[in-house]
């Protein structure tokens, strides 16, 4: 199991703070001899269906040297724990979690928009000072 992102904690309580139901926390998906932990799980009641909404959320801070490198491996990360759901829990929807400055940022970047629609990424960006959810995009 890899360690925690360092906004982790962060996002946890801003998801909390929304009304989120933190069930998972890593979310363990098994696919034969192949072990993964996606950041977080959780789910919400949705009152008027009387059903849950269920998400697994994986974390990225993006503080490294190179943004580059590391949306290439969150894009790695992500198509695989997406696979991974969609076999064993095809009913929870999966998000990429980023800090906000990089989203105003590196995400706003024309081939990282690009890449985010054609592979149908769906987003948390979240405010690690305040850890609170900024925005939800789908």
């Amino acid at each position: 199991m890899s360690a925690k992102d360092i906004f982790h904690d962060g996002v946890r309580k801003g998801l909390e703070k929304e009304g989120w139901l933190i069930t998972d926390d890593p979310l363990r998906i098994e696919m034969g001899d192949v072990e993964m932990y996606v950041d977080l799980g959780a789910e919400q009641v949705l009152a008027a269906e009387k059903e849950s909404e269920k998400i697994a959320v994986e974390i990225k801070s993006f503080i490294g040297k190179s943004s580059i490198s590391e949306f290439h491996t969150a894009i790695g990360q992500f198509s695989n724990y997406r696979i991974a759901l969609e076999e064993k829990e095809p009913k929870r929807q999966l998000y990429l979690a980023v800090p906000l400055d990089i989203y105003s940022s590196f995400f706003e970047l024309r081939f990282i928009q690009t890449v985010i629609q054609r592979l149908q990424i769906y987003l948390i960006i979240y405010d690690p000072i305040e850890e609170v959810i900024v925005e939800w995009k789908n």
